[in-house]
């Protein structure tokens, strides 16, 4: 039986990069959810630290955020936004329990 796959990504935008970073993310998140129906939840997020970002994903299986990976708008998207971050995100999977 396939598996939820749940996780909140947190990162740190570079200064000057916010910008950048919520624009491409926007765009990331409304195309998602608008041509990605196995997309359970897809929503970014500013944290109350500066610079400070999470993105909260969740969907039906490990395939379906693999093909989310594939996307085009996904593969448009990350150089961008991967040169705003500073450092790298940290990943915290999320279990169902009931």
């Amino acid at each position: 039986m396939s598996k939820r796959i749940t996780f909140l990504s947190r990162m740190t935008v570079k200064e000057g990069f916010e910008a950048q970073f919520e624009r491409l993310t926007a765009d990331l998140q409304r195309v998602t959810r608008a041509k990605e129906p196995g997309a359970i939840y897809y929503e970014f997020f500013k944290l109350r630290e500066p610079r400070r970002y999470a993105v909260l994903e969740s969907f039906p299986d490990l395939d379906a955020e693999h093909a989310h990976l594939e996307t085009s708008w996904f593969k448009e998207a990350v150089p961008g936004i991967m040169e705003a971050l500073d450092g790298m995100y940290e990943r915290e999977y999320l279990d169902e329990y009931t």
